[in-house]
């Protein structure tokens, strides 16, 4: 009767389908700020991999799996382009975060 149930648990084990890691994609605009991290993350430099990270714990994520800077084409529903801004019109960086 052990033997059965031993084999029914490692059977469920080994044909249960892996956990999956959830991944998600953050866009929040690069306002510069004069200290260089917003060119950091825009640039997908390693000095951008401390406040990618950082940011991704603040959401509850463990890492920053990516970051870089986007167009706003990239961004569904986006009306806005070059020529409907007037005067300072942000960019924006995608972060992507990982459980």
């Amino acid at each position: 009767m052990r033997v059965f149930a031993l084999a029914c648990i490692a059977t469920a084990v080994l044909v249960a389908p892996p956990a999956r890691a959830e991944n998600r994609i953050f866009v929040i605009a690069n306002n510069a700020d004069g200290y260089g991290v917003d060119r950091c993350l825009a640039s997908g430099a390693n000095c951008g991999t401390a406040l990618a990270t950082a940011y991704c714990r603040a959401q509850e994520f463990d890492r920053a799996l990516s970051f870089r800077k986007i167009e706003r084409a990239e961004i569904s529903g986006t009306v806005v382009n070059a020529t409907t801004c007037r005067g300072s019109c942000d960019d924006f960086v995608a972060i992507e975060c990982g459980r």
